[in-house]
């Protein structure tokens, strides 16, 4: 459900259309991961990838915020939180996603990169 509802509060928020989507267990996804040489490991890791650069965890969550309308963009002031402190905060939320925020739905198809 916390995949759902990040992909359409990012879209809606999107006014630009910069971001797409893939779902991470997707053949699609693997293939694109392993044409940008992206290292991710383990489900449930949010990931940006822009040109030659590739963010997960904590850090693409506040570089997506950055991009979009509204208020969001106030949060990436949060990036001068060390990683090392951010990442676990992003990893409890993780761990507990299912019991927080309820059962995996599969992500939606909102502008999808393939």
């Amino acid at each position: 459900m916390l995949c759902s509802n990040a992909v359409r509060l990012i879209t809606k928020y999107d006014s630009r259309e910069r971001f797409c989507f893939i779902s991470l267990r997707s053949e699609a996804a693997a293939e694109f991961l392993n044409k940008s040489k992206a290292v991710i490991s383990g489900g449930g890791t949010m990931m940006l990838i822009t040109g030659d650069r590739n963010y997960i965890k904590s850090d693409a969550v506040l570089r997506i915020l950055k991009y979009l309308d509204g208020l969001w963009p106030l949060f990436y002031v949060f990036i001068i939180v060390p990683r090392f402190i951010r990442d676990p905060v992003y990893d409890l939320v993780a761990k507990y996603r299912y019991k927080w925020f309820g059962p995996c739905v599969d992500c939606p198809d909102y502008r999808p990169c393939c």
